[in-house]
């Protein structure tokens, strides 16, 4: 889909904020889009009530950026704190980075991830992570322009579902 706005307006007209509670509804609707862009929508069982209560308030597990034109609600990027013990410094890990499509080609994701990285940078971190679905190609390519690159060294291993319950229970 082409942009109603040119790549130029874009650039410059970009606000981004902070998520607050009631942009939970249009949080877990990009995470709906991100699981329809990977053909996987059907996997998403989060609610908008789950974003509200473990993203806001006294304790939250992630934060978001929201990103806006003309208070249009243009994208996001959903991170939380990450720590490199290799390093000795901070870090922040993309989970989710959307961007809706008449905004897509607008530079508005890479924006996002460069405010997420001067804020990371801010409070004294050195860096930012995040894993790309396999299948998802366009995303990978975009990571390697704006130079967020894929480590060979590293390989993802998650443990949900039953399986992790079962786990939990074992004894010692």
């Amino acid at each position: 889909m082409t942009s109603a706005y040119p790549k130029a307006i874009v650039s410059s007209a970009v606000t981004i904020r902070h998520a607050r509670p009631e942009d939970a509804d249009v949080i877990h609707g990009a995470l709906i889009g991100i699981g329809k862009t990977i053909g996987e929508a059907h996997k998403i069982t989060s609610t908008p009530e789950d974003i509200r209560r473990d993203g806001f308030g006294a304790n939250p597990h992630f934060s978001v950026l929201i990103a806006e034109i003309d208070s249009k609600f243009a994208g996001m990027c959903l991170y939380f704190p990450i720590y490199s013990t290799w390093m000795g410094r901070p870090g922040a890990y993309v989970q989710d980075l959307f961007v809706a499509d008449e905004f897509r080609g607008g530079r508005i994701g890479e924006r996002l991830l460069r405010h997420l990285a001067r804020e990371v940078r801010d409070r004294g971190g050195a860096y930012i992570e995040l894993a790309v679905d396999t299948g998802n190609h366009k995303a990978q390519r975009f990571y390697e322009r704006i130079g967020i690159t894929h480590r060979a060294s590293d390989q993802v291993h998650r443990l949900t579902g039953e399986a992790f319950l079962a786990f939990a229970e074992k004894e010692d």
